[in-house]
């Protein structure tokens, strides 16, 4: 693009057109941070247990093995790293701001 282009890009949007870009990048993060809390409360709430217990009990085995509950092991594993990681990412921005 263009120099032109940005400068109405940034006149349109009132402010820096990098400052806008990691500020979408912040907003799509937090909307995937909330999909993954949700997925940690929807199991803590199935399971009675945080994700720490669910592995220090090895309620893999203790159910069995079954397809649900290996799912279920592999989706909150996803979530409960999708925390952590996007938290790490979105302070990152931040500071950038």
């Amino acid at each position: 693009m263009g120099s032109a282009i940005l400068k109405e890009i940034e006149g349109i949007i009132d402010e820096p057109l990098d400052r806008a870009i990691i500020k979408a990048l912040i907003n799509e993060l937090r909307r995937k941070l909330s999909e993954y809390i949700l997925i940690d409360k929807a199991m803590r709430r199935k399971y009675g247990m945080s994700f720490e217990e669910f592995k220090a009990k090895n309620m893999v085995k203790e159910k069995n093995y079954s397809f649900e509950v290996e799912s279920d092991y592999c989706d909150w594993e996803l979530a409960i790293d999708g925390i952590k990681t996007i938290k790490e990412k979105i302070e990152k921005l931040e500071k950038l701001l």
